[in-house]
């Protein structure tokens, strides 16, 4: 099923979520400061190409630079990306069809909002480490 879901969601809006990350992700290692932002684009872009069957986790060893890594990202660029999936989920659960879709935005929410020191990882092993 997430095969189908996933499918569906490429041709839908993925496939320009992953654009746009990955153009943001470029733009950012511009300068070597935006290179951990850009990486953390490049992720975010992955799992916004195929978002089912996926999740996200919290990595333990982060330290004290993704956090004010996090902060920054809030600041600049964070609660834009939010507000849009946010927008983008009420509209997909407009419909009946479009629910499993708008759960899949509403799901890069917290990502979109501090995208550093998390990790995404499959949804039957949420808790394995790598």
């Amino acid at each position: 099923m997430k095969t189908i879901l996933n499918v569906i969601w490429l041709v839908l809006s993925g496939i320009w979520l992953f654009l746009g990350y990955c153009v943001a992700g470029l733009i950012l290692c511009v300068t070597i400061i935006g290179i951990p932002f850009g990486i953390a684009a490049f992720r975010i872009a992955l799992y916004a190409l195929w978002p089912f069957g996926y999740t996200t986790v919290e990595r333990h060893d982060a330290g004290a630079p993704s956090c004010i890594g996090n902060v920054l990202w809030l600041l600049l660029a964070g609660w834009w990306l939010a507000l849009g999936h946010i927008a983008t989920g009420i509209a997909l659960c407009v419909t009946i069809i479009g629910i499993p879709f708008g759960i899949a935005n509403f799901k890069m929410v917290p990502l979109s909002l501090f995208p550093l020191g998390r990790e995404i990882v499959p949804t039957d092993a949420p808790f394995a480490s790598r």
